[in-house]
């Protein structure tokens, strides 16, 4: 067996690709030069009451639902996001995401934090008719969740400079116009509870993202838009909504 193949996802010498390598995910951290691997982006799902109402969901305290988005669909600060294909309803939802620096499977509730290297804003970008058909016919959530530049994240923090990120306000505006706004701490499930949820159905590693649910007023961008999400102590996500291509 060749000592080349490795681990599925190990970085492999150049002459081992049959193709060129494209290079790996990455994201701004704030007040450094260098910058944050991404291995994979999770996200959860309804995890603040209000939303849970807005979408028809009894937003009873249940074990949260994860669903994925590929690392290539990071959007960096000030980026521009064509309208995506396929959608005459393309939906904003402001998020605190939280940067792993380790990981593991089944990790403990009272230890989920030291796993934490920062955190940012995030802006999971949906196409609601897909996912409302996706829905009605019991089929995956991809295509309206995972298309091309639909995870905008803005620079992350590190905890080393701020501490974990608890309570504190998150919105979003739209052309100035405040469509979003609540707290950390309504979340259903806390960032530590996130962690060893997740981690009971994959091994997180360092790298991970994860994008920790909306509060209610997602609504629908059009071209021409211009997104401003923010939580206090993590600054801002500036989005430009540009024409399909």
């Amino acid at each position: 067996m060749s000592e080349e193949r490795g681990r599925a996802g190990q970085h492999l010498p150049e002459a081992s690709y049959v193709l060129p390598a494209t290079a790996a995910p990455s994201a701004a951290v704030a007040g450094e030069r260098g910058r944050f691997p991404v291995r994979r982006i999770y996200c959860v799902g309804q995890n603040y009451a209000s939303h849970a109402r807005e979408m028809g969901t009894d937003p009873k305290r249940e074990p949260p639902f994860f669903f994925t988005k590929p690392a290539t669909a990071l959007l960096a600060d000030q980026g521009r996001l064509p309208y995506p294909p396929r959608t005459q309803n393309l939906h904003h939802e402001v998020e605190l995401v939280v940067a792993l620096k380790t990981g593991g499977r089944r990790i403990a509730l009272a230890r989920a934090l030291e796993h934490v290297y920062g955190y940012a804003v995030g802006n999971d970008f949906t196409r609601r008719d897909l996912q409302a058909a996706a829905k009605e016919t019991g089929r995956p959530w991809d295509v309206a969740k995972g298309f091309d530049h639909s995870a905008a994240l803005g620079p992350i923090t590190p905890v080393a400079r701020l501490g974990h990120a608890a309570r504190g306000a998150i919105w979003l505006t739209v052309n100035g116009l405040e469509k979003q706004r609540a707290d950390l701490d309504d979340m259903t499930w806390s960032v530590a509870e996130v962690i060893a949820e997740l981690s009971t159905y994959f091994e997180l590693a360092p790298g991970d993202l994860i994008y920790t649910g909306t509060p209610a007023g997602v609504g629908p961008v059009v071209a021409g838009d211009v997104l401003v999400g923010g939580i206090e102590g993590l600054g801002t996500l500036t989005t430009v909504v540009a024409p399909a291509e």
